[in-house]
């Protein structure tokens, strides 16, 4: 018999993609326990749904984001071909259309789990959206108020509007009104901007019960409080901006379209550094290596010399580039624009025109200087999203990382720092342990 039909037929879905509310009237539905929950819409909670779902189980997919994608979607290119992030997620997105298995909650979190393996009970809560699913993108509500907030997908880098959509390939392609940050004219004139009738005011929180038999919590990374590092001039110096952030000033959707810019002036930086370990391998921070960070830099590295003819300086403890990677490395530094000095960052300071001063110590000649440069990028540590949060389902580490348990299974980088491959993988072996759990049930 196949579970996934079965369930289908007993719960009365339609074979859609993502779960509209109106199928929890009431505020609760029970699903039969062969079902999978899947806590994170990044790549690894995409991977982990789409392997259990093809195979034939019913799948939930509950995203904090009114998107899936996760930080890959942030990204400019990932690793190992240095693809843009659309060339993977929309193939994702595709299969997730097709598959009425796939059940996808955005903007929803995990309150509460009980029961054991096999027999878990799950409430979610879903936050407004205030835009169903009529929605055809077509940006008139965005057009109707000016008023501009700091974006969240950009990090800060860049605003959006209190209508708004994060990115173009965004999945669900379905607007997000900001009714928190606008004011009543401004909320009326984004509802009478839409030609169909799909900005909806009215649209409260909701709370969904689920009943499924294991659950795969891929609730991913977020970058170290950049805050935190006060020497760095972390938070506080223009200048001196995040991989995360410089990731998103190099991408074509990004704040800038691409244009490497410094944040204070917006100049086209002629000379940039690039500091490892910001908050890694450090027990004052975070205590583990961040495993991108390394490539992360080099890779950030080709975009500065893409772009433009600036040079660029890597301060590193270690260079760490595992596997096929140290090729990458290989040919990145042979680039004669490109310095690595081997030495950790003292402090960051800035002089009168806004640029970046960085002391450090070389480890290899003893020498300690203070180099001024025009922009520094800080390679942040990837911490655990739940990082001193309650943990969705199961335990965490003193880290904040997911440990597996009986029918609670981690993957990605809720489990430990990845790249994407790797990420992949973890979610393709987690969907695994899910159906071993809950095969035969």
């Amino acid at each position: 018999m196949n579970p996934g039909r079965e369930n289908r037929s007993r719960s009365g879905f339609r074979p859609f993609c993502w779960l509209e509310p109106q199928l929890y009237s009431g505020g609760v539905k029970r699903m039969s326990n062969n079902s999978i929950l899947v806590v994170g819409g990044g790549f690894a909670g995409i991977t982990a749904a789409l392997e259990a779902a093809e195979i034939g189980y019913e799948v939930y997919i509950v995203e904090t984001n009114p998107y899936l994608g996760g930080r890959v979607a942030q990204l400019n290119q990932y690793f190992p071909k240095l693809c843009p992030p659309s060339c993977g997620l929309e193939i994702q997105f595709q299969r997730i259309k097709n598959n009425p298995n796939v059940k996808v909650i955005t903007m929803a979190d995990v309150t509460s789990v009980s029961g054991t393996a096999g027999n878990y009970d799950v409430k979610i809560t879903q936050r407004p959206r205030f835009v169903n699913e009529k929605c055809t993108a077509c940006g008139e509500c965005e057009k109707a108020t000016s008023t501009k907030v700091e974006s969240e997908f950009d990090f800060g880098t860049g605003s959006r509007g209190l209508a708004y959509k994060t990115h173009p390939f965004m999945f669900p392609m379905r607007y997000v009104v900001d009714a928190e940050n606008a004011s009543e004219s401004e909320l009326s004139a984004i509802q009478a901007a839409c030609p169909y009738d799909a900005v909806a005011l009215d649209d409260a929180p909701k709370t969904i019960d689920l009943a499924v038999g294991a659950i795969v919590v891929a609730t991913g990374w977020k970058p170290y409080d950049v805050a935190n590092l006060t020497n760095l001039g972390g938070g506080a110096l223009k200048n001196v901006v995040t991989n995360m952030q410089f990731e998103r000033l190099c991408a074509p959707n990004g704040p800038t379209n691409g244009k490497i810019q410094r944040p204070s002036d917006g100049a086209e930086p002629k000379k940039i550094a690039f500091v490892q370990c910001a908050g890694s391998r450090d027990q004052n921070h975070l205590n583990y290596c961040s495993y991108i960070c390394c490539m992360a830099s080099l890779k950030h590295v080709r975009y500065v010399r893409e772009r433009s003819d600036a040079s660029a300086t890597i301060y590193y403890i270690d260079l760490r580039t595992p596997g096929r990677y140290d090729k990458f490395k290989s040919i990145t530094e042979a680039d004669d624009k490109l310095s690595l000095v081997k030495g950790k960052v003292a402090g960051i300071v800035e002089d009168a025109n806004g640029n970046p001063i960085v002391t450090v110590e070389n480890a290899l000649t003893g020498i300690k200087t203070d180099e001024k440069f025009d922009m520094v990028v800080l390679a942040t540590g990837m911490q655990p999203s739940i990082a001193e949060l309650q943990v969705p389902a199961g335990q965490a580490d003193a880290d904040g990382f997911v440990i597996d348990g009986e029918g609670i299974i981690a993957a990605g980088c809720a489990k430990q720092p990845f790249d994407v491959m790797k990420t992949a993988q973890s979610g393709t072996a987690a969907a695994m342990k899910a159906i071993q759990t809950v095969v035969g049930r």
